[in-house]
Formats: C-alpha cells, sequence, structure tokens
C-alpha cells in the first residue's frame, strides 16, 4: 500500500467514524433527557463515554492524516492502543463468564428451568448483591411478563405446552422441584407442603406483585438472558477487533510515511 493510499483510507474512515461518534454521543443524550426510567438513564453515560472516545480518537487520526501531521497520528496510534487492549480484554472476560450455565429440561414441559449455581461466580456474585439485583429486575423483568401468561395460554395445557422465556420460567412460577400442582397459567396450588428444600418454593407466591421475582431461580432466568447478550457482543467485539486491529496496521504505516515527509521537507 502506497503512502497517499494509507493516508487516503485513515481519512475517509476517521471521517465515518467522526460521524457515527456523534450519532451515538447524540443518541446518549436523547436517551438522557427524553427518558426518565432508571434503565435508560443507566445506559446514558456509558453511551455518552463510547460516543466521546471514539469521536476524540477519530479526530486525532482525521486531522493526523488530513495535514499529514506525524505526532497526531502518533497520538492516534497511542489511543487505538488503549482502544484495542480494552476491546480485547472484554472481550476475553465475556467468554469466560457466559462459558457456564445451561438449562434443565421438565419432564412433560417445552421449557427449560435454571440454576444460579451453573452460572460463573461473577455473575451469582452481581446477582446476590441486593442493589444490583434490584436495579436489574425493574429493567429486565417487568410484571407484565408474567401477566401475559395467562391472557397467551388459557387452559393449563397451553399452559403446560408453552415454551416460556428463561425469565418467565424462572420468575413468574416456581421451580418444578417444589411440587406445586398448577391451577392455571398464573396460580399454583400452595395448600401442599414443598417437596423440596429449595428456598425458592418458600419464596413463591401467588400474588402479581411477588411471584418468584426474588428467587434464585428468577436471577438465573435473568443470568442467561444476560448471557446470551454478553455472548453476542463478544462475538461483535470479534469482528470489530479484527477491523480495528487492520486499521491500526494502516495507521501506522501512514505515521511512517508523515514522518519521512516531515524530514524531507527539513
Amino acid at each position: 500500500m502506497g503512502s497517499r493510499a494509507s493516508t487516503f483510507v485513515v481519512l475517509w474512515v476517521n471521517l465515518f467514524t467522526l460521524v457515527v461518534s456523534v450519532g451515538v454521543a447524540g443518541m446518549g443524550i436523547w436517551m438522557g433527557t427524553r427518558h426518565h426510567n432508571e434503565c435508560d438513564k443507566f445506559l446514558t453515560l456509558p453511551v455518552l463515554a463510547i460516543g466521546g472516545f471514539v469521536f476524540l480518537i477519530s479526530l486525532t487520526g482525521f486531522m493526523g492524516a488530513l495535514k499529514d501531521i506525524s505526532i497526531l497520528l502518533w497520538i492516534y496510534l497511542i489511543l487505538m492502543f488503549f482502544l484495542l487492549v480494552g476491546i480485547a480484554s472484554f472481550t476475553v472476560f465475556a467468554f469466560i463468564i457466559t462459558n457456564n450455565g445451561a438449562g434443565h429440561t421438565v419432564a412433560g414441559q417445552r421449557y427449560k428451568e435454571y440454576r444460579l449455581e451453573d452460572y460463573s461466580h461473577w455473575f451469582q456474585k452481581k446477582l446476590n448483591d441486593k442493589t444490583y439485583w434490584q436495579h436489574l429486575r425493574s429493567c429486565l423483568v417487568k410484571p407484565d411478563y408474567c401477566n401475559s401468561l395467562i391472557k397467551e395460554c388459557k387452559t393449563l395445557e397451553q399452559y403446560k405446552q408453552a415454551k416460556l422465556s428463561p425469565i418467565e420460567a424462572g420468575c413468574c412460577r416456581p421451580p418444578s422441584e417444589c411440587g406445586y400442582p398448577a391451577r392455571n397459567a398464573s396460580y399454583y396450588d400452595l395448600s401442599f407442603n414443598p417437596v423440596s428444600s429449595n428456598k425458592d418454593c418458600q419464596l413463591y407466591k401467588n400474588r402479581r406483585s411477588v411471584k418468584c421475582y426474588n428467587c434464585n431461580s428468577c436471577k438465573a432466568g435473568v443470568a442467561q438472558y444476560l448471557k446470551k447478550e454478553w455472548k453476542i457482543a463478544a462475538i461483535f467485539n470479534v469482528i470489530a477487533l479484527a477491523v480495528l486491529i487492520l486499521l491500526y496496521c494502516v495507521g501506522c504505516y501512514a505515521r511512517r510515511n508523515a514522518s519521512k515527509a516531515h524530514h524531507c521537507k527539513m
């Protein structure tokens, strides 16, 4: 690749990411001003931080390539290096914590049940933290999920054949090992003594505001949901990492050419 070609690539790729970063930051500001629930506010700061950091890197690379300024390209490469290390570290971490955990089949049912102890220690520690769990529960475990089951499953047979999501299976019903007979999609006969010592059997209530929202089975359902989301993010990061490494190499080449041009002018 020639010096002009490498500079051209760095210039236009960073112009594109510059525009994207402004859009990302704008979305973060919009989330902070237009949405008032805690979940959206929780995401605002990370979105603004990512948009700002990418904007800084892109602006530095764009100006360095446009003016052939060696020092700006040096700064650009240093910032890119930290970005690569950060993405690589997060990706490895994501793959490690999502390596454990899987659903257990339930006899006669289409859905699976999940157990918190099957997941990584990091997930267990986070989900057992009361403050973190209350916030996460308010974001991911909506009462509507459980209330809608009675509308979707009008008969007990339909409920037994329903393919529940991990959160529905863990938060809207007691674990099967409790032995409570289901009367319909939202009501279990709790007059029976549980056949298991699982504390979730005592925590479950038929009240819509209680259900099994504080059960370990509910936390496990959320862990399964987060595992899937983190796995997708990790795969996306692998692709992004490959592209950024290629761009980093092109940036190194452009920086070297800018440095040679600077020495030739002296």
